[in-house]
């Protein structure tokens, strides 16, 4: 698989106008701060683009970059230095955010490889007992409806200021179960990520393709499991 840094358009360094790539943030020739530019974070690290990253990596180069960048060191600098550091700070930290964490990095690197995360079967802002069927996973499809049921009782059951313990142990037993569920599409997500970076082209778009699924899937679980967190402890 290519290297993410081979795809990266050359620009000259402002200063020594050496040859770089469009996110070096420092000129490897003269070392002088580079203008942010749009790319991909992976670029910034200087890491191969793939969903299996070196975490530990990741943060040294993270904390390396932000020590150059920290502002104590352009308090001499040009303005326009002074507001790259800046800007270069605000784009490393953005990079940093969503490589660290696996679902982000899944959707960010997903996107940059042309996938659309679509919404459509994620549940995103669902209304309180929807039951669109249309965005309810088929195997889930009895399921939801029923917990949409108890969660509208036990709503109910609050708003009179009555308890119903068996109620409770339900959707207590349904939360359960709905984090398996979600533990579930994890486990999934990393055996396509392992297919997507050590296959070959077919392999890799087959992966894509799943992974985009799991994803919906995953946010529309998320959703539920906070639906019945936020009603039981209402």
């Amino acid at each position: 698989m290519a290297n993410a840094l081979d795809s990266a358009i050359p620009v000259a360094c402002w200063s020594c106008h050496v040859a770089q790539n469009d996110l070096t943030l420092f000129c490897s020739h003269c070392s002088k701060i580079q203008p942010a530019s749009a790319g991909d974070f992976f670029q910034v690290f200087r890491l191969r683009r793939g969903f299996q990253i070196d975490l530990e990596e990741l943060e040294r180069e993270f904390h390396r970059l932000s020590r150059r960048l920290h502002p104590d060191r352009f308090a001499r600098a040009s303005e326009r230095e002074r507001e790259w550091s800046l800007a270069d700070s605000a784009l490393l930290n953005d990079a940093y955010r969503t490589l660290k964490d696996p679902l982000f990095r899944t959707e960010y690197l997903l996107k940059l490889e042309g996938a659309e995360i679509g919404e459509q079967h994620a549940g995103k802002n669902r209304p309180q007992n929807a039951t669109d069927v249309s965005r309810v996973p088929p195997d889930l499809l009895e399921e939801v409806f029923e917990l949409n049921m108890q969660l509208e009782e036990m709503r109910e059951a609050k708003a009179a200021g009555a308890a119903d313990p068996a109620l409770q142990a339900n959707l207590e037993g349904a939360k359960k179960k709905f984090d398996g569920l979600v533990d579930a599409v994890d486990e999934e997500l990393r055996r396509q990520w392992k297919t997507w970076d050590e296959g070959d082209a077919p392999a890799r778009e087959a992966a894509k393709t799943a992974m985009v699924k799991l994803i919906d899937r995953r946010r529309y679980l998320s959703n539920l499991v906070r639906d019945v967190t936020e009603t039981l402890g209402a």
